[in-house]
């Protein structure tokens, strides 16, 4: 029998996030488990038998679970209990998304031109796209003359933007001993400042109207450190706690709850970036740490734009862990890190994304 070519195995597609999402709405779903006892007990079970009571007891403890997190989100959100947030109005959204010539931006900015979202995306090149309410403003963002000064021509041509999405990127990958004064300013230049230097620019407005979002994508390397990546780690550990301090900021300071913030921290997205790091392909490694592509990132952003919510996203799950394991005793910290072999992935990485003049004639 022939098959085809471009078929691949069922399993391929099977890793952690998978089981994790079947898991969420079966054994860990409230609505599910609670048919499981009913069931039982509709074919004569007793309300004492084991059949019954156990369901019974796990339906409870998944439900108060669920309850939990669910109130939680709402005090962080000044939710009611009875009352969704007005729905979000995507024509009326101006959004300014750095880095969005390429990779997650690229897709992002073109995802939400098709909802007829005004989107200006913030560059040193320009975005290929037939989508005209797209505008694109040519920029290094880590400039504040440059950031200041397209700021103020996006007020005037588009007016006061709604979301912001920094989600411009650099990486070096390099020791931190081969790391020129050069690399190190590129990285916290893009990676770190480009967010001081867009909130300075578009904030004031949001903060007027008390309404917008602002969503920072970091990486799980904010999380943990590993090799040949220190300047890169401690530019996203940078904004993982900037984004936390904003929060406060906005509620205590500025008065300001209704403006939301989503901090994004994805793992290996595949885009030009990370294309060139020595990234695991074991079978281990692609069930429990997947390379995720650039449209998951996407849907995850609009969903939390659509959502009206603040909050923090881990992608893939396995990031959800990375906290945790910060907190073990120092063997077990180090074997997970083996694992992982990300102290090795970029032993012959080459730089494709963010090349400087200085690098091109390297």
């Amino acid at each position: 029998m022939d098959y085809d070519a471009d078929v691949t195995p069922v399993f391929d597609n099977l890793d952690l996030d998978l089981v994790v999402k079947v898991l969420t709405h079966t054994l860990f779903g409230p609505f599910f488990i609670f048919f499981t006892p009913v069931f039982f007990f509709f074919q004569g079970s007793k309300l004492t038998d084991p059949l019954v009571v156990y369901p019974s007891v796990w339906f409870v403890v998944v439900s108060v679970f669920w309850s939990i997190k669910w109130c939680s989100r709402l005090y962080r959100n000044q939710g009611n209990f009875f009352l969704a947030p007005p729905r979000f109005d995507w024509g009326e959204q101006i959004v300014v998304i750095t880095g969005g010539s390429s990779g997650v931006g690229e897709l992002l900015a073109n995802t939400l031109a098709v909802r007829n979202v005004t989107v200006a995306v913030l560059d040193i090149k320009p975005i290929v796209t037939e989508n005209y309410n797209i505008t694109y403003y040519k920029c290094d963002v880590s400039k504040w003359e440059e950031v200041e000064a397209v700021a103020k021509k996006i007020q005037k041509e588009l007016g006061d933007p709604t979301v912001i999405v920094n989600n411009a990127g650099v990486v070096q990958g390099k020791s931190i001993t081969d790391l020129t004064a050069e690399d190190v300013q590129q990285t916290f230049g893009v990676n770190t400042m480009s967010h001081f230097w867009t909130l300075k620019s578009f904030l004031p407005a949001m903060i007027a109207k008390n309404q917008g979002h602002i969503v920072t994508v970091s990486s799980n390397m904010g999380i943990s450190g590993v090799a040949q990546m220190t300047d890169y780690c401690a530019s996203k550990a940078a904004l993982n706690i900037m984004q936390e301090a904003l929060r406060y900021e906005l509620d205590k300071v500025h008065k300001a709850p209704s403006i939301r913030t989503t901090l994004v921290c994805p793992g290996r997205v595949d885009t030009a970036l990370f294309s060139k790091m020595d990234y695991p392909e074991s079978a281990f490694h692609k069930f429990f740490m997947p390379t995720i592509p650039p449209v998951t990132v996407v849907k995850n952003i609009i969903q939390a734009l659509d959502d009206q919510h603040s909050q923090t996203i881990y992608l893939p799950f396995y990031v959800n862990a990375q906290p945790y394991i910060q907190h073990l005793p120092s063997f077990l910290r180090d074997f997970a890190q083996w694992m992982t072999k990300a102290d090795y992935s970029m032993r012959n990485f080459v730089k494709i994304s963010g090349r400087r003049e200085d690098e091109k004639t390297e």
